[in-house]
C-alpha cells in the first residue's frame, strides 16, 4: 500500500462543501465535494453524544495536534476517510453552526459570530493527513488495525468495515438509525445503543442462529453483495412479533436476553398469553424468586426448570416447620432428628441436634432441578449439610 503525507490541506478546505445528515447523523461530503467523510464502512458519528465534538474544536483553538488522518484514494482527486471521520465531522459541524462551544460562564458560542482572530485561527489550521492507495484487501486491513482516535471500535463496527457493501449499508440504514420509529418498541427486548452498531448486531445474531463471531462474520460475508435484507428483516420482525404477542408484559428484565434462543426454541410451541402473563405477575410478586430476568425462559419452558429463577433458600417458616417434623418423629425412634446422622453407628446417632446446629438441604439437589418447596426440604447437621453437596 502506497501512502503519501498531506501537511498543506486546511480545516477551511476540508469543510468546503460539507454535508451534515441530521436523520442518519452521518456527515457525508467535504473538500468541495472531492471528499466522502463517511463511506458506507465507517461507523456511525459518535462524538456529540459521547461528548467529544466541542474538544476537538477546543483543542485547535489552543493549538493541539488533532493527530494524523488517513484518507484512501478512490480515484483521480477523489477521497473517502479511512481514519479520522469523528475528527472532521466534528470541525465540519461546527463551522456550519450544528453546535456551539460553551465558555467558562455557561454562555454558547458559535462558529460564525466568534471573533475574527479565533475563526481566523480555525480555518487557517492544517491537518496532517496521509493518503493510501491500494488494493481494497489492503484498505480494509488496515483500516481494522487503525487505533481510532478516542472511541476505538467494537467488533460489528469492524465486521461492518470488512464486509461493506449494498448488504451492509441498507442493514445500517435499518437496524443503526436512531430516527427508526420502531427503535423504542425494539429497545424494549435489545439492550445497547443503536449507533455503536448494538442492534444490527443482534439482529445479525438472530438470523444467523449464533452469537458467535465467526458465525455471523460468514453470514456477512455470504450476503455482503446482496441489494436488499428481506431475510434479515423479516427474521427479526418474526423474533420480535412472537416476543410482543406471547409477552403483553413488556418488563425491564427481558432488556437484553438471549431472545433469538429462545424463539428457534420455543417459536412453535402454543401460548396463552393471558395465562403467561398471570404467571409473570406471580413469579415477580414471589420472594424467593431471585432472577427476574430467568422468568420468561421459565414460564416458555413449562415452568419445569427452578434453577432459572435461583430459588435456593427456603424460606424461615419451612426449615422449622421441617425441623419439628423430624425432631418429633426422631425422638419417638430414638434416632437423630439428622437422617444422615441417625444411618451411623456414632455417638450422634441418636443425638437431638438444636435448630441452629442443623441447615436446610434440597433433598434432590437443586443444582439437578429439585424444587425449593417444603416437599423437597430436610433439616442435617451441619457438618452433614456440608459434606453432602449436591449429591
Amino acid at each position: 500500500m502506497k501512502t503519501t503525507l498531506r501537511t498543506d490541506i486546511t480545516i477551511e478546505q476540508i469543510c468546503k462543501g460539507f454535508v451534515y445528515n441530521e436523520l442518519e447523523g452521518k456527515g457525508l461530503f467535504g473538500l468541495s465535494g472531492k471528499l466522502v467523510i463517511q463511506p458506507e464502512y465507517q461507523r456511525n458519528y459518535l462524538y456529540a453524544e459521547a461528548k467529544m465534538e466541542e474538544a476537538v474544536i477546543q483543542s485547535v483553538l489552543n493549538g493541539y495536534p488533532l493527530g494524523l488522518i488517513y484518507f484512501n484514494k478512490v480515484g483521480t482527486d477523489k477521497y473517502e476517510v479511512l481514519d479520522g471521520q469523528q475528527r472532521i465531522t466534528s470541525l465540519g459541524r461546527f463551522i456550519t453552526g450544528k453546535f456551539p462551544l460553551i465558555d467558562d460562564s455557561g454562555m454558547p458560542h458559535y462558529f460564525d459570530p466568534m471573533q475574527d482572530d479565533l475563526k481566523k485561527k480555525i480555518k487557517e489550521t492544517p491537518l496532517t493527513i496521509y493518503i493510501c492507495e491500494g488494493e481494497e484487501s489492503e484498505i480494509k486491513a488496515w483500516f481494522k488495525t487503525i487505533n481510532i482516535y478516542g472511541i476505538k471500535l467494537n467488533h460489528q463496527e469492524i465486521a461492518n468495515a470488512v464486509y461493506s457493501g449494498p448488504f451492509v449499508t441498507k442493514a445500517k440504514e435499518e437496524f443503526s438509525n436512531s430516527r427508526n420509529a420502531y427503535i423504542q418498541k425494539w429497545s424494549a427486548y435489545i439492550k445497547g445503543n443503536v449507533s455503536r452498531q448494538d442492534f444490527l448486531r443482534v439482529a445479525l445474531e438472530w438470523v444467523a442462529k449464533s452469537t458467535d463471531d465467526d458465525v455471523v462474520d460468514a453470514y456477512m460475508s455470504k450476503h455482503r453483495y446482496d441489494t436488499d435484507i428481506t431475510e434479515l428483516k423479516t427474521y427479526f420482525t418474526s423474533v420480535i412479533d412472537w416476543i410482543s404477542g406471547v409477552f403483553t408484559d413488556v418488563e425491564t428484565e427481558m432488556r437484553g436476553l438471549e431472545w433469538g434462543r429462545l424463539f428457534e426454541t420455543y417459536h412453535n410451541t402454543p401460548y396463552d398469553p393471558a395465562d403467561v402473563s398471570a404467571k409473570v405477575h406471580a413469579l415477580y410478586a414471589d420472594g424467593a424468586v431471585k432472577n427476574r430476568k430467568g422468568v420468561f425462559e421459565y414460564i416458555l419452558g413449562g415452568c419445569k426448570d427452578p434453577r432459572l429463577l435461583d430459588i435456593r433458600v427456603f424460606e424461615e417458616s419451612t426449615k422449622k416447620a421441617v425441623y419439628t417434623q423430624q425432631t418429633d418423629v426422631a425422638k419417638t425412634s430414638g434416632k437423630s432428628n439428622c437422617p444422615l446422622c441417625a444411618m451411623g453407628n456414632d455417638n450422634n446417632a441418636k443425638r437431638i441436634w438444636k435448630f441452629n446446629e442443623m441447615d436446610a438441604d434440597h433433598v434432590t439437589a437443586w443444582s439437578k432441578g429439585g424444587a425449593t418447596d417444603i416437599s423437597n426440604c430436610q433439616m442435617l447437621c451441619k457438618t452433614h449439610n456440608r459434606a453432602k453437596g449436591n449429591k
